[in-house]
């Protein structure tokens, strides 16, 4: 079969014709449908964050139609549309039992340190693969299994109750989710902050209020819409300092900052004014759950998650316009998402 593989970190990616995997009995195999190209894609790509064993197929956003299954598999069947949670995980070690995956002793990654999607087939765990209904596409598939996932389990994380507000900063590919979730969670008024005046229209579109950081300071501005009261929840999706220490600071009494960004930079905290004296938090959020997937699925289903015209761009699984899309990641974050197509 035909894969567009990666073979030396700070290389173009590579087409390779390779033997169709072969799979286990708790396996699944998926004729892929769409693939989504990932951020953290281009940063396998210039070995900022290793990938091993190499050469490997990249592509962690996979939806696809069900080819085989192992000798064990109960919950899909051949035929099946499907969409897949990308970690492997052991299912039996005391973070998996928890239901933290994310945290497994043996996790690994599908299409980092296993086999992905950029391919025309995949074989991943059974336990990785859940049922995509027929209200939603295959592009829209692939890629909620990244951003919108990752963007769901923030605030999970987060606590959101409903009639709370909210501050986003960054309207890339999670924060255009980020935004319709909380709005479907219940969340009362959202922010979104953002330097690119396009990016701040289309969230005032999907009725969110814009904070323009390139007209002053972002948190004055949230701290002025809000009365001085400040934000319940804030999620953080861009990795810099200054927009970290911004999503601190923009919070409310009680308040609860969720960090989804990288970065290995720090930032400062002011413990009494901005944590102590607020009893306000600072959560970690790394990944996503698998039993998150479901309600996030419902959601789309149901039209409370959406990718308008112009969102998602196709392209065929040839490494040249794989590397052209790598290539533009590099340089800037957008919302237009694109997925190959085998």
């Amino acid at each position: 079969m035909r894969a567009v593989r990666l073979i030396k970190p700070g290389h173009p990616l590579e087409t390779q014709d390779i033997p169709q995997p072969p799979i286990g009995p708790e396996d699944v195999l998926i004729r892929v449908k769409a693939a989504g190209i990932c951020h953290s894609d281009a940063h396998y790509r210039a070995g900022v964050s290793p990938v091993k064993p190499l050469p490997m197929t990249l592509g962690h956003e996979i939806s696809g139609i069900v080819a085989q299954i192992g000798s064990s598999v109960k919950n899909v069947s051949v035929g099946d549309r499907v969409c897949v949670h990308y970690l492997d995980t052991c299912g039996h070690c005391h973070p998996c039992f928890q239901g933290n995956e994310q945290f497994c002793s043996t996790v690994k990654m599908i299409g980092k340190h296993r086999n992905g999607g950029y391919a025309e087939f995949a074989a991943v765990p059974a336990r990785s693969v859940f049922h995509l209904p027929r209200e939603i596409g295959f592009a829209e598939g692939a890629i909620m299994m990244c951003s919108s996932a990752t963007s769901l389990h923030a605030l999970k994380k987060a606590r959101l109750q409903a009639g709370e507000s909210v501050a986003i900063f960054g309207f890339g590919g999670l924060g255009f989710s980020a935004l319709q979730l909380a709005k479907a969670l219940g969340a009362g008024e959202v922010y979104v902050v953002d330097l690119n005046v396009k990016k701040l229209r289309l969230a005032e579109k999907l009725g969110a209020i814009p904070v323009n950081a390139a007209k002053g300071d972002a948190v004055k501005a949230i701290q002025d819409l809000t009365k001085g009261k400040g934000v319940d929840v804030s999620v953080e999706l861009i990795g810099l300092p200054i927009t970290m220490d911004q999503s601190v600071r923009c919070l409310g009494v009680m308040g609860r900052a969720a960090l989804v960004g990288l970065t290995k930079k720090s930032f400062p905290v002011s413990p009494y004014g901005n944590i102590i004296n607020k009893e306000a938090e600072i959560i970690g959020v790394s990944d996503h759950l698998a039993s998150e997937i479901p309600l996030l699925l419902e959601f789309a289903r149901g039209g409370k998650l959406k990718f308008p015209p112009g969102i998602i761009r196709t392209i065929p699984l040839e490494a040249k316009k794989i590397n052209t899309v790598l290539d533009s990641l590099q340089k800037s974050s957008d919302q237009i998402r694109t997925v190959i197509v085998p």
